[in-house]
């Protein structure tokens, strides 16, 4: 059935890898929820934990994708992950000409970091579940915790 279906292994993988990455082509609608750069940080925040929890196995792939490429990666992975990138390395710099971010920052480490943060709060639940809860009632909280570390740093 593999065969006839998807013209083997390959050929599923290739199918699941597209499926699961074909969720990151909502964060167009991300660069059109408004012109606050803030803002749109923020989206995408909520976008990356409804991502996660609506796409459970994603991580799965977008880790193993990452640490030990296929020949999909260049196909699938890299163009899903480079055009997020490209969107808020843009929301970043817009922050940065309206004079609403700093004008010391490197947009893209500024994004890889916060990619990094929230991603790695579902990539490590397991491994932290008996620090934090990591329920969805949960969400908002970790949103706004978010925002505030993102923005105002841990500095008193």
């Amino acid at each position: 059935m593999i065969s006839y279906h998807f013209g083997g292994k390959e050929g599923l993988y290739s199918s699941v890898l597209q499926e699961q990455f074909s969720s990151f082509a909502h964060i167009e609608e991300i660069n059109n929820v408004t012109t606050e750069p803030l803002a749109k940080i923020e989206a995408y925040i909520r976008w990356i934990i409804v991502r996660h929890r609506n796409n459970p196995y994603l991580l799965r792939f977008y880790t193993s994708e990452l640490t030990n490429p296929t020949h999909f990666f260049p196909l699938i992975v890299q163009p899903a992950i480079g055009k997020i990138i490209q969107i808020l390395v843009r929301i970043i710099e817009d922050g940065i000409s309206q004079n609403k971010f700093r004008k010391d920052l490197n947009p893209v480490d500024t994004v890889l970091a916060m990619a990094g943060m929230v991603n790695y709060y579902f990539l490590s639940s397991l491994a932290t579940q008996e620090f934090i809860n990591h329920s969805p009632e949960r969400d908002e909280v970790l949103i706004r915790h978010y925002m505030d570390i993102f923005t105002k740093g841990i500095l008193s």
